[in-house]
């Protein structure tokens, strides 16, 4: 029964999960409740492969910048602590003589290209979260759907 209820919370998108893990982690149900995601596990470990082999390959090209580049991000959306993180590191390398920027896909604005941010920004232009951070931390923040191209008008 446990792990019909996990099955139906994730994939009804019931935030339920967030309550229900935890209660299963410490009755240590967790594994046996999490078994039905298996399968979906070796999928993704395979569309990794397949994008690893492409890249190095050459299907698919990467981009280097001059300059050492951090990427914050993951699989989940939203919540994850993301943009503290950015916030902290930024800084710390601050404290630590580093010169850093943040550059962002601008998620929820409607920017075309690439635009510098700043503190009285349009959210709705920039997004919620490249505003926050150009208002937080004093370095030079660059939304754009191409980040390749926001870090070369960052540098």
């Amino acid at each position: 029964m446990v792990r019909g209820q996990l099955l139906d919370d994730l994939l009804m998108g019931h935030c339920r999960i967030a309550q229900r893990l935890p209660r299963l982690w410490y009755r240590r149900q967790l594994a046996v409740a999490l078994l039905p995601l298996l399968p979906f596990s070796w999928l993704f470990r395979l569309i990794v492969w397949a994008r690893y082999t492409l890249y190095r390959c050459g299907v698919l090209r990467s981009y280097r910048l001059s300059v050492p580049v951090i990427v914050i991000g993951n699989l989940t959306v939203g919540g994850s602590g993301k943009t503290p993180l950015a916030i902290w590191l930024v800084e710390r390398l601050s404290e630590l003589g580093w010169r850093p920027g943040i550059i962002s896909r601008g998620y929820g604005g409607a920017v075309d290209g690439v635009q510098a941010v700043a503190a009285d920004s349009d959210a709705s232009v920039v997004g919620d979260e490249p505003l926050l951070l150009a208002r937080r931390v004093n370095v030079p923040v660059f939304v754009g759907r191409d980040r390749v191209a926001a870090g070369q008008a960052l540098l």
